[in-house]
């Protein structure tokens, strides 16, 4: 569970309730049935006009990656092909083959696999490589319709702002529906611009920095796996993935990367 996203969402509407409270106003008169359809209605049936009806149908999975950690950690990843490296500098790379089956992730045991059965390294890296950029291709499509999402609903409440803005200038023969009709009209932008500022565009940018991590992951990986088969020192596999690491979380971790040494 990702809480930086939950706390984000409790931080954000909290805020922006909790001003309109402090200024007096109700929270009843907030609720606009016609206005939330208009906005919400409008934006999700622009977003389906706009994707595949299969895209479209995956988005609750899309949005469950927002709320869900990461499962790899590159130091820890770096540490885990270090070893598997001193074994197969050891005792072959045929001995990986046992680690293969502990292995819970499938690009890595794949990738591992392949190295084992002796695939050329340009094709092993090839076929890495081809995987990875799908994985960004599938990435960018939620982060896309999210993105979309985020420009449409401010849109959308312009548009329902208006729609009201025209019933009320029908009913100018009567004054004292005006202030209440303006207020309910300007409704509708309320709920398009705070529902993509403070749910769409952010979950948007969440999903392309998941994205950019799994990327990094699976570049270590292959880079890892590369040197392995290679049969590249230990140490030598640990320098080139310590590379991909920042110099400050490089240099604070002096003793994490000692299998090594032994």
């Amino acid at each position: 569970m990702d809480f930086a996203t939950i706390i984000g969402l409790i931080v954000a509407w909290g805020a922006l309730i909790g001003a309109m409270v402090m200024e007096g106003g109700e929270l009843s008169s907030l609720i606009n049935i016609p206005a939330a359809l208009l906005v919400f209605g409008g934006t999700f049936g622009a977003a389906t006009i706009s994707f595949k009806m299969s895209q479209i149908m995956g988005l609750p999975g899309i949005l469950s990656q927002a709320f869900t950690e990461k499962q790899h950690d590159v130091a820890d990843l770096i540490v885990t092909l270090v070893r598997f490296a001193e074994r197969a500098r050891r005792e072959g790379l045929l001995v990986l083959e046992d680690e293969t089956r502990r292995i819970d992730d499938d690009f890595l045991q794949r990738g591992v696999r392949l190295a084992i059965d002796g695939t050329d390294p340009e094709l092993l890296r090839e076929i890495l490589t081809t995987e990875i950029h799908f994985l960004q291709a599938r990435h960018k499509t939620g982060e896309s319709i999210f993105t979309s999402l985020g420009g449409f609903a401010p849109t959308l409440g312009i548009i329902g702002t208006v729609v009201g803005l025209i019933h009320m200038l029908a009913n100018l023969s009567d004054p004292a529906k005006m202030g209440p009709l303006i207020a309910g009209a300007f409704i509708a932008t309320l709920y398009g611009v705070s529902s993509a500022n403070l749910i769409f565009l952010p979950i948007g940018h969440k999903l392309k920095m998941r994205s950019a991590d799994e990327v990094l992951i699976r570049e270590v990986m292959v880079e890892g796996i590369l040197s392995i088969q290679a049969g590249d020192n230990p140490h030598i596999v640990e320098e080139k993935l310590k590379a991909f690491l920042a110099p400050k979380l490089r240099s604070s971790l002096p003793g994490t990367f000692g299998l090594t040494s032994r």
